[in-house]
């Protein structure tokens, strides 16, 4: 039954212990969901910015190169004659987002520019986007706050960062850079065009992440709640099963008291010796200490000592006279016979070693084993002595009962021959402050 009950205790805490894992699970997925889509809305967002830059990048370069480029490029070199034509600084005008547009020439001459005029033919140091896209003829662009002298102009239209576009003026057959436009453009239609989608990458990420969640959610509460009925099932299952058992337990004790009451009830001269044995017994143990778990099989064992009889002829069990040797080998046989038949209950397993042994002497000379000294289990020696006094004290067919002063000689008599030492040390420590319980006056104990 212990173990039935450890059982559904485990079971319980097992229990526990998996719900606690599925909430683990839960939250550590809601904050990987979350991370995840933190970090897959920043890639999204970084790339369609990316993307956007380089196509209003492309775009402007394009643009810039197809108005201008009759005026600047003749003969393969980059010639700036006069003024750029009217017509063609009405052409860059009907561009709105272009504010300031320069040419460079690869010396870092700036050739010309439509804001601040006063600038053109001083030469600048080259560096930055501007000196890669002269040296490596590569295109660069990105939106940038506008800090450096240079952009004073600029600052002055009230813009604060502007998109920024380098890109090399290619000679006609495409092999040599002549120079390069520098290009300002307001980036404020791009960032509107950004910020729309990013809200849309942002939102679409997190409702679809935050459903796949939701499911997640739901499949963990369909198995938290599955597993609480499983569990509380099981609970209902193993409490039938403890109810059942300790019915069983109940049945089987009472079937072993039947046959115990019968083996007294063959003989009237015995009739509450196993009581009587069983009360000394359990006096002599909690003198010794034992433990709960070593009173209980004594409790059982001192009751049950004598059942083997039951196997025993009744001739020889009422039998007035001493008994023939064959009559006392027959005897002899109820020690392991009552250990085999309460050996078969699973509750007395306990007490199978104290019925077998409680006849077992310190010497050696006792049956069915003949153990001495230490090898006789504690609870059977203190059996061995509760039953010898009992018999001692008790009128009997072939003997009388001593009196108690001769039975107390008999057992020191007996000690480290008949008796454990121990146990009979026990019994008159006992004797000395419960002898009650023992069966006798207390006073006459002392006085003996």
């Amino acid at each position: 039954m212990r173990l039935l009950a450890g059982t559904g205790s485990n079971l319980g805490a097992a229990t526990e212990r998996s719900l606690t894992l599925l909430r683990v699970f839960l939250l550590a997925s809601a904050l990987i969901v979350a991370l995840g889509g933190v970090v897959l809305s920043s890639i999204l967002t970084r790339a369609l910015s990316d993307q956007a830059v380089g196509d209003s990048r492309a775009s402007l370069a394009q643009y810039v190169d197809g108005v201008l480029r009759t005026a600047l490029v003749r003969d393969g070199r980059l010639q700036v004659s006069g003024q750029i034509p009217a017509r063609l600084r009405d052409e860059l005008r009907r561009n709105g987002a272009l504010v300031t547009v320069k040419v460079w020439r690869p010396d870092g001459v700036l050739a010309w520019t439509n804001r601040a005029q006063g600038r053109i033919g001083r030469p600048f140091e080259l560096d930055g986007d501007l000196a890669e896209a002269i040296r490596d003829g590569r295109t660069a662009g990105h939106i940038d706050q506008l800090s450096a002298d240079e952009d004073r102009v600029e600052r002055g239209l009230g813009y604060d960062h502007l998109l920024e576009v380098y890109t090399p003026i290619f000679s006609d057959h495409g092999r040599g850079v002549l120079g390069a436009y520098e290009i300002y453009a307001d980036p404020t239609g791009l960032e509107h065009t950004l910020a729309t989608r990013r809200h849309l990458i942002w939102a679409t990420v997190a409702g679809v992440l935050l459903m796949l969640w939701a499911a997640l959610a739901l499949l963990v509460r369909g198995a938290s709640s599955t597993l609480r009925r499983q569990t509380g099932q099981l609970h209902e299952r193993s409490r039938a099963l403890m109810d059942a058992y300790e019915q069983l337990e109940k049945s089987s004790l009472e079937a072993v008291e039947s046959l115990n009451a019968t083996v007294e009830a063959k003989d009237p001269d015995t009739a509450g010796h196993s009581l009587r044995v069983q009360r000394v017994a359990l006096a002599l143990g909690e003198e010794l200490g034992l433990t709960a778990h070593q009173l209980d099989a004594l409790r059982f064992g001192s009751l049950f000592h004598d059942i083997g009889k039951i196997a025993v002829p009744d001739g020889i069990l009422v039998k007035p006279a001493k008994l023939d040797y064959w009559e006392y080998v027959q005897m002899k046989t109820h020690s392991a016979e009552g250990a085999r038949i309460v050996g078969k209950f699973g509750r007395l397993r306990s007490a199978v070693p104290i019925i077998r042994h409680h006849h077992e002497r310190w010497d050696g000379a006792g049956y069915p084993d003949g153990l001495s000294g230490a090898q006789i289990p504690l609870e059977a020696a203190i059996v061995g002595l509760a039953d010898a006094w009992d018999a001692m004290t008790t009128d009997r067919p072939y003997h009388r009962a001593l009196s108690i002063d001769e039975a107390l000689v008999e057992v020191r008599k007996g000690r480290g021959t008949q008796f454990s030492p121990v146990v009979v040390d026990a019994f008159f420590e006992a004797a000395a402050h419960r002898g009650r319980e023992l069966g006798f006056d207390e006073p006459v104990l002392r006085a003996g």
